[in-house]
Formats: structure tokens, sequence, C-alpha cells
């Protein structure tokens, strides 16, 4: 079910952009708390974090779709309140042992460093595996994703 506030959202960008009024996939980064949802959230906002990455096998799980490039998703803050339209620029399909120092840097997490990057990603991808009865392995295919920040919420006032 998509929230009013996120359908006004949308609607107001995509009216303004000459886009399809259909909303796109509205979701909150991390593991679904409301304290990683609002830091990952304000990182995108600052222009900090152009990047993520989720387990390819729970895209298949889970029966969705991967994203595409030049797609629009609406990012939620910890409170499933809307914080910013991004649009996919890059998708590619990688190892979790083989994405690069510049990815890991572009999700723009703790020092920015791929140790850091890999060592918080193999402790929520053991995380989110186990709900699905599946064990982490460093060769674990990801789905990573860049994109660019198109519109940032609080800079379109109250909608």
């Amino acid at each position: 079910m998509v929230l009013e506030n996120v359908k006004a959202y949308w609607g107001a960008y995509a009216v303004a952009n000459g886009l399809d009024r259909n909303v796109p996939p509205a979701w909150m980064f991390g593991d679904g708390s409301q304290e990683m949802g609002d830091r990952l959230g304000s990182l995108v906002v600052q222009g900090i974090k152009t990047g993520t990455c989720a387990a390819h096998c729970v895209f298949e799980l889970e029966n969705e779709p991967i994203p595409e490039v030049n797609t629009y998703e609406i990012v939620l803050d910890g409170s499933n309140e809307p914080l910013a339209i991004i649009k996919y620029t890059k998708i590619e399909l990688v190892k979790m042992n083989e994405v690069t120092h510049d990815f890991a840097r572009s999700e723009g997490e703790g020092d920015l460093s791929y140790e850091y990057w890999y060592t918080g990603h193999k402790k929520f991808f053991t995380w989110e595996l186990a709900q699905y009865g599946r064990a982490f392995t460093d060769d674990l295919l990801l789905v990573c994703q860049t994109f660019e920040v198109m519109d940032i919420y609080r800079e379109r006032g109250s909608l």
C-alpha cells in the first residue's frame, strides 16, 4: 500500500517533470529499523550516499524485479516518510568479494573505506540471508546500484 504523502510527492514531481504518474517503489535503506533508515537516508539527502547494493538472491526469493538504469524510486526515512527521489544511473551484478573500493565509498558509510564497507555489509547480509535460511559467502552475488538524487522532499515545501 502506497502512503498518501508518497503518492502526493511523486505526483507533484511527475507533473513538474513530465513523467508517468504511476508511483515508483518507495522504501527505506537498511534492516527496517528507524535508526538505520534515518541514518542512511540522511546520507542520501546530504549527497554522501550515491550507491547501494542488495543480495541478488533476495530479489529472486521475494520475486522482485532488479532495478534498471533510468528508473526512479522514492527513498523513505525511518518513519516511512519520503526523503528523496532517486534515479538509477548504473546497475551491475558483482560478487561481494569483487566490489570495487570506489563502489564501497559510494555507499557513504563510516570512514568510506572498503574495509568498513565489507565488515558492515558482511554483518548485514549474514543477518538478512539467515531470514531466508541461507548462509553468507564471500562470493555472494550483489546487485550494485548507483543513483543520482533527483529531488529532496523537504525542499519541495509542504505537499
